[in-house]
């Protein structure tokens, strides 16, 4: 530990060289940008497609289809899957995006039964605008807060995209990374929109079951219910769904960790070789301060609290410059109808902090411990 009354001392040494300070610091801020993106984004992923044990939805979807566009079913399966038992609810949905592939930017309308909008926002909070304004007009949509933040629209504006215009009546913010990103409009209004699987045709059913350990089980029954039909059904928990429909990016995704991995490297060399010139500068000094009696393991505290300083500068700008980004730029990767926000996270900012710190003192340890060891005549010769 180091005692309070050194850190005027430290904080010297750091602005001692300003050039060599300054570079280091945007060093070490450019990559701790990378990697709270990259750990962002991660996050995001794992949060749509891990199974928490708790869910209660599963995603009926045309078998061996997999864009929205591709998947069309007749909304008369609604009545056959309530009646198989243990479902609670079915919500046929209309599904259209204007972006089928990997996208930042994807709208994606849901088009529900105009009575069965009250379940939809029923985990989500409507933050400005009215469910009555929705239910009053029949192109009126309710758009998830971070599809409105990222499209810039408010509540009595048009929201226009894959040839779908919609009145927004509202604006919802929910947990739910799926409801964030899309416009929940009238079914028979988008069905009549449309130009192919128009009229009693869905693109997928959104079924609730009454126990969470039951769901494999009634995902079964209700393919059975349909494998001999002209359109069979392949039925997943919805995380499951999110994450077959995702599964190149996931995979992409999963990758990005050793980008991640390879910026906290460059933090740790950028530092060591900072802080080993800044030393090696220093010898002179150090051998002074020991002829006035301080001891090799406090020269040592020092030195590993100016790289832990510089590291703790660097890491603050670049944590709170990605936090900034993401948070700003309201960003989704979205594919094939699914969305995965990219969270920006405080406790990522806390992450990224502690992580810098421990680099820090990391690559200070062998200039370090080098200096400590440094006999006093050597130091004195060695100049």
């Amino acid at each position: 530990m180091l005692t309070p009354r050194f850190i005027p001392y430290v904080l010297k040494q750091v602005s001692r060289h300003p050039a060599r300070s300054i570079l280091t610091t945007l060093g070490v801020a450019v990559a701790m940008f990378l990697f709270v993106s990259v750990q962002a984004l991660q996050r995001g992923v794992a949060e749509a497609t891990q199974a928490t044990g708790k869910e209660v939805t599963l995603v009926v979807y045309r078998e061996n289809r997999f864009c929205p566009a591709t998947s069309r079913m007749p909304d008369s399966y609604a009545r056959r899957i309530m009646a198989i038992p243990g479902v609670e609810s079915v919500i046929p949905m209309k599904i259209v995006v204007n972006n089928c592939g990997a996208s930042l930017d994807t709208v994606t309308f849901r088009g529900v039964p105009r009575e069965d909008i009250g379940s939809i926002t029923k985990s989500a909070t409507i933050i400005s605008g009215s469910i009555e304004e929705w239910k009053r007009r029949g192109d009126a949509a309710l758009v998830g807060e971070t599809l409105a933040a990222r499209r810039g629209v408010k509540v009595g504006d048009v929201l226009s995209a894959a040839g779908v215009d919609v009145y927004v009546a509202g604006i919802v913010r929910s947990e739910h990374a799926q409801d964030q990103n899309v416009a929940y409009v009238d079914l028979a209004f988008l069905q009549g929109t449309v130009k192919r699987g128009g009229d009693g045709i869905v693109t997928q059913f959104n079924v609730r079951v009454s126990d969470p350990a039951r769901l494999p089980e009634i995902a079964k029954a209700i393919d059975e219910e349909f494998r001999s039909d002209s359109e069979p059904t392949d039925t997943r928990p919805e995380s499951a769904f999110v994450a077959r429909a995702a599964h190149d990016l996931v995979q992409l995704v999963g990758f990005s960790k050793y980008i991640g991995w390879g910026a906290l490297a460059g933090v740790l060399a950028l530092a060591g070789n900072a802080i080993a010139l800044s030393v090696r500068d220093r010898i002179k000094e150090h051998a002074v301060l020991r002829t006035l009696g301080f001891r090799g393991g406090l020269i040592a505290r020092l030195i590993i609290a100016e790289s832990a300083t510089l590291c703790l500068l660097g890491g603050a700008i670049g944590s709170i410059a990605a936090l900034a980004v993401l948070r700003f730029g309201n960003f989704s990767l979205s594919i094939e109808g699914t969305s995965m926000n990219i969270s920006a996270e405080p406790s990522l900012l806390a992450v990224g902090l502690a992580i810098t710190a421990v680099a820090g003192i990391l690559a200070a340890l062998l200039p370090a411990l080098n200096a400590s060891r440094r006999q006093i005549s050597e130091s004195f010769r060695a100049v």
